[in-house]
């Protein structure tokens, strides 16, 4: 009786001690009840790239919750000292909403919105990591924050932060020993400088892909600029064992930021639709976005 007695007594008291929250009536999402700033991360500002069933049917959509399934937030002093940061995911009640106490002043504001397995990390203003360096979909939101004594509430917009590589393959007969074909590039980043709005560090990505029924396959980079390339591209066909079959390599693919860089052709030469029989590609840019032009090698 007296264990019980004590378990309850540390119940009680540790519910007491939790910070209470408050409904919040935009959102219908909990907040903390000492909240001045309430933020909302629902908008972007382009179009999404969408996945393969839904490329042409998700244009008008707005809800960066939809397309993203983790958040990470840093709020920063004047002098570039982080002093919050929060993390969530799409299976969180509140996801999508965070209310922060803060004391009146001006902040800088740091918003990563990705599909990694895990929490990006935001060290500074500057320089956001991605576990295992992987790069997806991934959108961001850097600016500053006013607080004041009373309460405010923000919709924020995001930007996306990456380029797509989009590779369609028209081979006819696609040998059924290819378990899945290996990306490994250089030349974009995986490191993100919310700051500047660029990758910011040379990196050498590899992703897997398994081999899909709709013979697309796409990877993420970061550009470093507005106009920047993917400088060697070497897509490799391994069997079940990671046994090499068959190796192509390309080599400055020009990528911006928001575009997708999509090459079209026969992978093993066995022709297809619209593809040449000696396997070669084109390059061409997505009819969904704008200001790539058209290559053919």
């Amino acid at each position: 009786m007296k264990n019980l007695l004590l378990f309850v007594l540390a119940l009680l008291l540790a519910v007491a001690c939790e910070k209470p929250f408050v409904y919040d009536e935009a959102t219908g999402k909990m907040i903390p009840a000492d909240a001045n700033v309430i933020l909302h991360f629902t908008q972007y500002e382009q179009e999404s790239f969408g996945s393969s069933a839904h490329r042409s049917a998700t244009r008008t959509a707005t809800d960066i919750t939809q397309f993203c399934t983790r958040l990470n937030i840093a709020v920063f002093d004047s002098t570039g000292t982080k002093i919050k940061t929060f993390a969530q995911k799409q299976s969180d009640s509140n996801y999508g909403t965070v209310g922060l106490a803060l004391e009146p002043g001006t902040y800088h504001l740091v918003v990563i919105a990705h599909n990694c397995e895990g929490s990006a990390t935001i060290t500074s203003q500057e320089k956001v990591t991605f576990p295992n360096n992987k790069v997806t979909d991934t959108f961001y939101y850097y600016g500053d924050l006013v607080a004041t004594d009373a309460k405010q509430s923000y919709n924020l917009t995001l930007t996306r932060a990456v380029a797509m590589f989009r590779l369609v393959l028209t081979d006819a007969d696609f040998p059924a020993n290819v378990s899945k074909l290996k990306f490994y590039y250089l030349g974009g980043s995986s490191t993100f400088s919310p700051k500047a709005g660029y990758g910011c560090v040379n990196s050498k990505q590899t992703e897997l892909r398994p081999v899909a029924a709709d013979s697309i396959y796409e990877i993420f980079t970061m550009p470093h600029t507005e106009d920047d390339v993917i400088t060697k591209l070497t897509i490799t066909a391994l069997d079940a064992d990671d046994n090499a079959l068959k190796e192509r390599t390309f080599q400055n693919i020009p990528i911006t930021r928001n575009q997708v860089t999509r090459y079209t052709g026969s992978f093993f030469g066995s022709g297809g639709s619209g593809s040449a029989s000696d396997g070669s590609f084109s390059l061409t840019a997505d009819p969904d976005w704008a200001a790539i032009n058209g290559y053919k090698f």
